[in-house]
């Protein structure tokens, strides 16, 4: 028959005090019932955990060692209770954020500066590309998620926050700085930073090209559409990228130009249906929706 707690905790409070009296000072018991569960545990262990002298007991080897491993438990036992007790403060609950790159960059940071009810919360930002990040929002495993697509992936309401426009990015002193708008003829031999080969908006604008016949001059391309704002900054050329990132990066050596064609670029809320609700999730989503709202006005 195993050992049951009543034992562990009974071995724990003699080890710990030195004696079974004043173990059972500190259990409220008395020394007869804690000296039967000690000869009930050794018992059922099969070796003695003390030799006794007298009134006296020793530790063995088997108890020392067996001592060590229930310490372990015990303090393993108390980071549970500290971590169950800290989560039940407001302000050291983790909030988990998932987002797109280019929308962490653009979107995350000011909703949370403006957000007074996260300024003493644990926020954990992770950005991270499509496929992945549905399929993460799928298993639960955040609070709010920010994407472009316009659907919700399984077991995940969809909000969609802001229906845009891709717009151009170009260095300032670029003679294209002089048009108010940017036709696709513009772009003809023009060097281009491209987004990646396998990114969505890449296979777009690469068909939208195709299609009214300009050619560019292809040399840099890049995952991100801050490294592409970054690169079009230092005058490597001109872009595409979404209206979000081109607003966080506009500066005076990246200028913002809308285009003659739509190319339309979404951002969609996700928020998980079967994960327990966090208390910041309200109100970020507020933020963001104000957020939104200010950028349109």
């Amino acid at each position: 028959m195993p050992i049951n707690h009543r034992q562990v905790e009974v071995f724990r409070a003699v080890m710990q005090a030195g004696s079974v009296t004043a173990a059972a000072q500190a259990l409220h018991s008395s020394q007869p019932t804690l000296s039967r569960d000690i000869a009930l545990m050794e018992q059922r262990l099969g070796y003695a955990l003390f030799e006794r002298t007298g009134a006296r007991l020793k530790p063995t080897a088997a108890a020392l060692a067996l001592f060590d491993t229930v310490l372990r438990h015990y303090q393993g036992l108390g980071q549970v209770q500290s971590q169950a007790r800290a989560l039940g403060r407001a302000e050291a609950q983790p909030f988990q954020w998932l987002a797109l790159p280019a929308l962490a960059h653009a979107l995350v940071p000011q909703a949370l500066a403006a957000c007074p009810a996260a300024a003493q919360a644990a926020v954990s930002i992770t950005p991270a590309e499509s496929p992945v990040l549905e399929a993460w929002m799928s298993e639960q495993r955040f609070d709010l998620a920010l994407t472009e697509r316009a659907d919700a992936p399984s077991g995940c309401r969809a909000e969609v926050l802001a229906d845009l426009d891709e717009v151009a990015v170009l260095p300032a002193a670029h003679p294209l700085a002089t048009r108010s708008r940017l036709d696709l003829a513009d772009f003809a031999d023009q060097a281009f930073v491209s987004l990646a080969d396998d990114d969505p908006y890449r296979a777009q604008i690469d068909a939208l090209f195709a299609d009214a016949g300009v050619a560019r001059q292809m040399r840099l391309q890049t995952h991100s559409a801050v490294a592409v704002c970054a690169l079009v900054a230092q005058g490597l050329g001109v872009a595409i990228v979404n209206p979000l990132t081109a607003a966080a990066c506009a500066s005076h050596r990246l200028l913002v130009r809308p285009l003659a064609v739509r190319i339309p670029f979404q951002v969609t809320l996700l928020t998980p249906l079967h994960r327990p609700a966090h208390r910041l999730a309200a109100p970020l989503t507020d933020a963001l929706r104000a957020q939104w709202r200010s950028m349109t006005a």
